[in-house]
Order: structure tokens, then sequence, then C-alpha cells
């Protein structure tokens, strides 16, 4: 049995590029985990999960990229807790 398509029809592929300014990861953050479970993350390939929340398996160099806006809000929030102010 074969498909096929009704007359007139055709699939069309989209061959439109887009400039990049990099290796890609353009929207990538620095998260911030735990030290210990970073270390650890990297030697054995195991996911961490971030103050954001964000879950996944470092792999890359994180002086690379930006700080992620949740992580760093999420931490200064943290900081101030430590200091008896809110």
């Amino acid at each position: 049995m074969s498909t096929q398509l009704s007359p007139g029809t055709e699939t069309i592929e989209d061959r439109r590029t887009q400039p990049s300014s990099g290796d890609g990861d353009e929207e990538r953050f620095s998260h911030y985990v735990p030290k210990d479970k970073l270390t650890e993350a990297m030697i054995n390939g195991t996911p961490v999960i971030a103050l954001c929340g964000k879950v996944w398996v470092p792999s890359r160099d994180p002086e690379k990229y930006q700080v992620c806006p949740r992580c760093k809000e999420i931490w200064e929030k943290m900081k101030a807790g430590d200091d008896g102010e809110t």
C-alpha cells in the first residue's frame, strides 16, 4: 500500500538560514549549583539541579556564558537572608 499526495500538493523545505555568533549557545547561561555537586556531575556525567530549577548534565566551561538571571536573583536573596536582612 502506498501513500499518494493529493494533486497539486507537495512538501516544501524551509532552507532559510540564521546567522550564528559562535558555537550555537547564545541562549545558554551559567547556573548556580553547589560546588561539590558540580564537580561530581562533571566527573560522573550525572545531572544537577540549578537554583532556578534547570536540570542538566554540565559539560561546558561556565565562564563562557552569562549567569542565569533567575539563579542570580535567588542567590542574592539567599545571601541577604544570611545577613539577617529581608
